[in-house]
């Protein structure tokens, strides 16, 4: 169903070139920046889903993309990118670069400038900084396109329901996971789809 190759980049800059995101002011948050990176899985495209490692004092062993808080005097698109290096190994130019995805603001203080990026590597050739990185997984397009993702649950401590996005055996929760969402919406349906008003679980609120 999906190749990796010219025709899916090019579809991809499209999606984006009639996107028009929404951002956030930061009032009190902070601003970061990930990277939703488009690589190969042989000719299979993913996305590159990072495991935190668990010696990180937060959000450890959590499912994350790349990113991290941008730098004074950086671009989202900066920080993304260098972000990408710092946590697996890669370096990749602002030509590479897709399109930018709406903000997310999250309960443990940040706004977040979600960066699509096109990789031509395989992800098992990227190379995890286990001072940051416990391992890589891909997060097939296969995969996110299936109907029963994402899933909506309600907390008592919140009036919005938490999104989470089925990978593998498990969950990925907002914020990655709502950023994933909206991903799939573009870029696999031509849908715009808002998340900012979804919550994230409990555990990620510090």
């Amino acid at each position: 169903m999906y190749s990796f190759n010219d025709s899916l980049r090019q579809a991809v800059v499209a999606q984006f070139e009639c996107f028009q995101r929404q951002q956030f002011p930061l009032q009190d948050k902070r601003a970061a920046a990930g990277a939703v990176m488009i690589c190969r899985n042989d000719q299979e495209p993913v996305v590159a889903v990072t495991r935190r490692s668990a010696s990180l004092r937060a959000h450890a062993r959590q499912w994350a993309l790349p990113g991290g808080r941008i730098d004074e005097g950086e671009t989202a698109v900066e920080g993304a990118l260098r972000e990408l290096h710092e946590e697996v190994g890669l370096r990749l130019p602002e030509t590479d670069v897709l399109g930018v995805l709406d903000d997310f603001a999250t309960r443990s203080g940040y706004v977040i400038t979600p960066v699509v990026v096109w990789a031509n590597v395989d992800w098992r050739d990227l190379v995890p900084n286990p001072d940051e990185v416990e391992f890589v997984r891909p997060f097939s397009f296969l995969e996110l396109s299936r109907d029963d993702s994402p899933v909506l649950r309600s907390i008592p401590e919140s009036e919005r329901q938490v999104l989470s996005m089925r990978f593998h055996d498990d969950l990925i929760f907002a914020p990655t996971g709502a950023m994933l969402y909206q991903f799939r919406e573009l870029v696999l349906f031509d849908r715009v789809t808002r998340v900012a008003a979804y919550e994230q679980p409990v555990f990620a609120w510090q």
